[in-house]
């Protein structure tokens, strides 16, 4: 049933944006010269792998991201942005939201020990689920305006 002054659908749209506003703040605050320059992220990630409690976690991260700090900062820093932007904008939303639910299980494998850091992480998987079975690219969004995935 839909509510007086919100569609179902306009509610999950208002769920997509939220989310991708979530994922522009995650960019936003990023310190583009620590992670760019100084490797600063991706050295925070190494040393959190190579102590992590699961063998896939580390002999991962040295096989992908370890020989390659550089491109995987700006991967990561960059992924973020797309994924706010494209959210918000509602473009190539069903994209965007796999995306951001496989970075969201990236990120809540590799902090596994730090549960302060869960609760964000799982809420934003959850939405992104929701947002995808909701099919919230349906109601203002580039997505809806193009006629893509109807």
């Amino acid at each position: 049933m839909d509510t007086i002054w919100l569609t179902s659908a306009e509610w999950f749209a208002v769920l997509r944006v939220g989310l991708g506003l979530w994922w522009l703040e995650s960019w936003r605050h990023k310190d583009k010269n620590a992670w760019f320059e100084r490797g600063s992220g991706i050295a925070w990630a190494a040393d959190v792998a190579a102590k992590h409690r699961w063998t896939a976690v580390r002999s991962g991260f040295d096989v992908l991201v370890a020989p390659r700090p550089r491109t995987m900062a700006y991967v990561v820093v960059y992924a973020e942005l797309a994924l706010g932007l494209g959210l918000i904008a509602g473009f190539l939303t069903p994209v965007a939201l796999v995306g951001g639910l496989l970075l969201n299980v990236l990120y809540f494998t590799l902090m596994i020990h730090d549960w302060a850091e869960q609760g964000q992480n799982s809420m934003m998987a959850l939405i992104s689920a929701v947002g995808w079975f909701g099919m919230s690219w349906q109601t203002w969004s580039v997505d809806s305006a193009l006629g893509l995935f109807r």
